[in-house]
């Protein structure tokens, strides 16, 4: 869960914009109602279904809720590095 957090908020920022960006995730999770091990739990059930499909970069993947004018986003990031299933069939 901190890789998560780490490239959420990333490192190059000080301790007022680490604030800022810490309350805005707690704001939007709150509307949602999901707690960061559900959070946690959601990212790993979306790569294992894009999984079934490409092969992709872990390490790079963002995954985070937004919140948008009077909505919440899901806005991911998901670097593929080959596809690999064709034509609808999932490898076992």
């Amino acid at each position: 869960m901190n890789n998560f957090f780490d490239k959420l908020f990333g490192h190059a920022r000080g301790s007022k914009e680490d604030a800022k960006a810490r309350l805005k995730v707690l704001l939007v999770h709150d509307q949602v109602d999901l707690t960061p091990s559900q959070l946690d739990a959601m990212r790993a059930e979306i790569l294992e279904v894009i999984a079934r499909y490409a092969e992709v970069d872990r390490d790079k993947v963002d995954i985070r809720l937004e919140r948008a004018h009077d909505q919440v986003r899901l806005t991911s990031s998901v670097p593929v590095r080959r596809v690999t299933a064709r034509n609808g069939a999932v490898p076992a």
